[in-house]
């Protein structure tokens, strides 16, 4: 397995691991899968500031993790939102795992102080692996949204990468060549 980040030329591929999430489960809130132009918009405007990163086995890419703003206010720019995707027969593999420590790793040392993740209440295994990896509860949103005939609940997860001083200056610009992915492999 092989981390790089994602280009232009993945998003298809990454479209095709996040089909299943959309269509058969509730991890995902959306109700259709978004069109390849629409999902492509959704990683060109995280250029610069976010990254997404692919997991490959074989040549093909099996999982990938993106950060994205967590919320839209200038004075929650030191907090981001992480979002993990591992295709169905490649979990339980470690390609989560890499993934997530690749992106908290570069949010830490942009700058980032707090990361997030909205998890659906019946995703346990999403619910577990974030515990693993530090992350703590800090809400649950009772039925909160209705998909596949039920309201589900969503539980609001939090880490903390920097302390309070972070605050000094603002994240710096996310550039890739400043990033080894191998080590995190």
């Amino acid at each position: 397995m092989t981390l790089r980040f994602a280009s232009e030329k993945d998003y298809a591929a990454m479209l095709e691991i996040y089909r299943p999430y959309v269509e058969q489960t509730t991890v995902s809130f959306e109700y259709e899968t978004p069109s390849s132009e629409e999902f492509s918009k959704r990683f060109i405007s995280l250029e610069g500031a976010f990254p997404a990163i692919v997991s490959e086995e074989n040549g093909q890419i099996v999982g990938y993790a993106y950060a994205s703003p967590a919320f839209e206010r200038k004075a929650y720019c030191w907090c981001a939102d992480l979002s993990v995707y591992v295709r169905e027969d490649m979990r339980g593999r470690g390609a989560g795992r890499a993934l997530t420590n690749a992106v908290l790793d570069i949010l830490k040392r942009l700058g980032y102080r707090k990361v997030y993740s909205l998890i659906t209440g019946e995703n346990q295994k999403s619910l577990a692996f974030h515990e693993k990896m530090g992350f703590e509860i800090v809400a649950e949103f009772k039925d909160q949204g209705y998909k596949m005939g039920r309201w589900l609940s969503v539980f609001w997860y939090e880490k903390q990468l920097n302390c309070a001083d972070c605050a000094q200056s603002f994240p710096k610009k996310f550039i890739k060549e400043n990033y080894d992915l191998s080590r995190y492999e």
